[in-house]
């Protein structure tokens, strides 16, 4: 759905289609970066807490935490987009998010907002050939002097590598 109003997006600025529609993101950092995410994917917002290891795991799944009866899995963003060592503080949160019916979080360095974008903020990822993997970015969103890195939270969950997500699902 997104990609198609990305792709309207791309049309609209060549002046044959204008799509209207508004988007609404999460936004939060990694290092000196701002990814946004669907807000409809975000069930909620939690500090970072304590997270039980599960032996032989992967390293960027930090472990589980006990959500109400629920045992969700918890991803570190920056160990999985490879960037340096996590410095957990008091802005450090766990994003709870409710992908393809599946409750999961991911541990992320600061919330900043809630952001909507319409169809003429929003660019396709930029093709960086085979050097840097692009299958999870949705797209470039900007808003005033900012530039977000807008990722397909559902995609990054179903990869291969995280196995996070039914892979018939997408």
């Amino acid at each position: 759905m997104l990609r198609k109003q990305i792709a309207a997006s791309v049309t609209a600025s060549s002046g044959s289609v204008k799509d209207h529609t508004v988007n609404e993101f999460l936004t939060f950092r990694l290092g000196n970066e701002e990814y946004g995410i669907e807000i409809l994917k975000v069930q909620e917002i939690r500090g970072y807490d304590s997270i039980t290891q599960i032996a032989n795991a992967p390293s960027f799944i930090k472990g589980v935490v006990n959500l109400r009866g629920v045992i969700v899995p918890i991803v570190d963003m920056r160990i999985k987009f490879g960037l340096d060592d996590a410095d957990y503080n008091q802005f450090t949160v766990v994003i709870i998010l409710n992908v393809a019916n599946r409750v999961m979080g991911i541990v992320v360095d600061g919330v900043s907002d809630v952001i909507s974008l319409d169809a003429e903020q929003m660019r396709p990822a930029p093709g960086l050939g085979p050097v840097i993997d692009t299958e999870y970015i949705m797209g470039l969103g900007t808003a005033d002097e900012r530039m977000l890195i807008l990722i397909d939270i559902e995609k990054l969950m179903g990869s291969s590598d995280m196995g996070l997500l039914d892979r018939s699902l997408n």
